[in-house]
C-alpha cells in the first residue's frame, strides 16, 4: 500500500471518528510481529513445518489432553514461545493504541500471550488466551508471575506442594476462562463506536464475530493486515501493510508522541 492511499485512508477513518467515544481494537499475533517475535503459521513462523519435533501437529502438543498426559512435552513448546518473547519489548503500535485512551474508551481483546499491551499502557485489556508469564500450580492456590523463564525445569514444580506448574493460557482443546468470556460479552453488549483488526486472521469465531456484526451494522470497521482475512471483504476499510505504519497514519498525533 502505497503512501497517498494510505493517507487517504486515514483521512476517511479519521473523518469517521469525529463525535466517536468507545474504540475496539482486537489484535493478533502480527501486531507483535513488529517487536521481533515469529508469528505461529507461514513463512518464518515457529511452527511453519507441520510437524514438530516430537512427531505430532503443534496444535496437539500444545494441547490441555498433551499437557494432562505429557506435561514435559507442552512446556517443551511454551518455553519456545517465551523464549522468542525474551528480551522483546512492546512497539510503536502498542505505544499507539494505548496512547488513544487519552482521548477515547478503548478496550483491547488480544490473543497474545506475550503481555505487551499492558506493558505499552493499555489499562482495558481482555488477554482471552492469557499472558504466559503467569503462572499457577495444577494442585494448590500458589501463583507467580515471571518475567521470562530462565533457570525453569520443564516441567516446573510448585514450591509449596511440588505438583505441575503451569502458565495461565489457553491451550488447544481449552475453554476459554469464563471470566473473562464473560468481560468480553460485558463489553459486546456495550457497544463500540468504530472496530479495528490489527494483525489476526481472525480464525476463530470469538475474533471474528465482533468485526463482522459491527459491518452487517454498518459501524466503522477497519482491518490492518498485509494478507486477506476471514473478515477482509467485509471490512469497510482495509490496510494491506503493517500494524506501526498503519496507526501512525490513522493517528498521527498519537505516534508523534511516543
Amino acid at each position: 500500500m502505497d503512501d497517498e492511499a494510505l493517507g487517504t485512508a486515514a483521512e476517511r477513518v479519521r473523518a469517521r471518528l469525529v463525535g466517536k467515544r468507545r474504540l475496539l481494537f482486537i489484535t493478533g499475533a502480527g501486531l507483535s510481529a513488529e517487536s521481533g517475535l515469529p508469528t505461529y503459521r507461514g513463512i518464518g513462523g515457529l511452527y511453519e513445518d507441520a510437524q514438530t519435533e516430537h512427531g505430532m501437529p503443534i496444535e496437539v502438543a500444545l494441547s490441555g489432553p498433551m499437557f494432562a498426559r505429557a506435561p514435559h512435552i507442552t512446556w517443551h513448546h511454551i518455553g519456545a514461545i517465551e523464549q522468542a518473547l525474551r528480551g522483546a519489548r512492546h512497539n510503536l503500535a502498542h505505544s499507539i493504541i494505548a496512547a488513544l485512551e487519552q482521548h477515547y474508551e478503548v478496550v483491547v481483546l488480544t490473543q497474545n500471550v506475550d503481555g505487551f499491551h499492558r506493558a505499552a499502557g493499555s489499562t482495558r485489556v481482555i488477554d482471552i488466551h492469557g499472558d504466559c508469564h503467569d503462572l499457577q500450580c495444577t494442585r494448590c492456590d500458589h501463583r507467580e508471575r515471571r518475567d521470562d523463564y530462565a533457570g525453569m525445569t520443564f516441567p516446573p514444580v510448585c514450591p509449596v506442594c511440588a505438583a505441575v506448574v503451569r502458565p495461565e493460557v489457553v491451550l488447544f482443546e481449552e475453554a476459554l476462562p469464563a471470566r473473562k468470556l464473560a468481560l468480553l460479552l460485558h463489553e459486546l453488549e456495550r457497544g463500540f463506536d468504530a472496530y479495528f483488526s490489527v494483525g489476526t486472521t481472525s480464525i476463530f469465531p470469538y475474533i471474528a464475530q465482533p468485526m463482522l456484526d459491527a459491518a452487517r451494522r454498518g459501524l466503522l470497521t477497519v482491518e490492518i493486515n498485509p494478507g486477506v482475512t476471514e473478515i477482509s471483504e467485509l471490512c469497510e476499510v482495509r490496510l494491506p501493510c503493517g500494524a506501526a505504519r498503519a496507526l501512525s497514519a490513522l493517528f498521527p498525533n498519537r505516534s508523534a508522541s511516543h
